[in-house]
């Protein structure tokens, strides 16, 4: 049952007129009549009642035109699905963030450019937040969740998210470190720090700690990641710096408090950043729109 003889029987069934199908079909009557025909013996019986004046569905005729009709609405959905997706973006966009950022940021701004760019492939990478925007320079990401730098190069584009809080967090359990950092007046020297090895929060906490004037600050480890921070002061081995949402979403959040000190800290500027040059790019437009709305 081919979709033309379907389709010129769905208009021969409304039009109940050969003469009117086959003109809208640029078909002779003959050629018109010979497709029911097919049809009649395809489905093995009689469609239509005609004579010279008059043209009549059977109730046969009338369970195919409603057949026909079905089949046409289903074909132009399909036509109208098909070629939206052709309007659609497709490609792969690369992202990199940290692991803290891909379950508190990226899934709100991924599911509003996911519901307007469905065919678009998300290819993540995570790791160190300091390593964001050098992902971004050497091109091995599109766009990435960063913390915006004090001096940015004018060839990068930043879209300002969030500010967020850099925190001293200590053990909270009973240890060494607990003792030390809860006595009226910290001895600094012998206090334990835990640091980034690079990036915004180490060159931060540094100047903070410069501004005490207590000396070469004890520093008990360089760690890559602030959620390797918060680890290693839940086990007590020290106190850290990590941003607040990097706390506050760790499983070992119980485990650390945040030090009642004033130390006037200057917060991240949380953003999403991409080379200016690849702004204007289908997929970095498209997801700059997408979170902007």
């Amino acid at each position: 049952m081919d979709a033309k003889s379907l389709s010129m029987f769905a208009h021969l069934a409304r039009s109940l007129h050969f003469g009117k199908t086959a003109t809208a079909f640029y078909v002779s009557p003959s050629t018109l009549s010979r497709a029911v025909q097919r049809l009649e013996e395809e489905l093995g019986c009689q469609l239509l009642h005609r004579d010279n004046r008059n043209v009549v569905l059977t109730p046969a005729g009338q369970k195919l035109q409603a057949y026909a009709l079905a089949q046409q609405s289903q074909l132009e959905g399909l036509k109208l699905e098909l070629a939206k997706q052709q309007e659609q973006l497709t490609g792969t966009l690369h992202i990199y963030c940290s692991v803290t950022a891909a379950y508190s940021h990226l899934p709100d701004l991924l599911d509003r450019f996911r519901q307007q760019h469905p065919l678009v492939e998300i290819m993540l990478t995570t790791g160190d937040a300091a390593e964001s925007v050098k992902y971004i320079q050497q091109q091995s990401a599109d766009i990435a969740i960063a913390a915006k730098p004090d001096e940015l190069s004018s060839s990068f584009y930043f879209h300002h998210l969030m500010d967020i809080d850099l925190q001293l967090i200590a053990p909270s359990m009973f240890c060494p470190v607990e003792q030390l950092v809860s006595q009226p007046t910290i001895d600094w020297s012998q206090v334990p720090i835990i640091l980034p090895e690079q990036g915004l929060a180490r060159t931060r906490f540094e100047k903070w700690y410069r501004q005490l004037q207590f000396g070469k600050p004890n520093i008990y480890a360089n760690v890559s990641g602030h959620e390797a921070i918060v680890s290693m002061v839940a086990l007590g081995c020290g106190i850290g710096i990590a941003p607040e949402v990097v706390t506050e979403l760790s499983p070992l959040k119980n485990r650390v408090k945040v030090l009642d000190i004033e130390t006037n800290i200057k917060p991240f500027n949380l953003g999403v950043c991409c080379l200016n040059i690849k702004k204007q790019q289908p997929l970095i437009k498209a997801f700059f729109e997408a979170i902007d709305n």
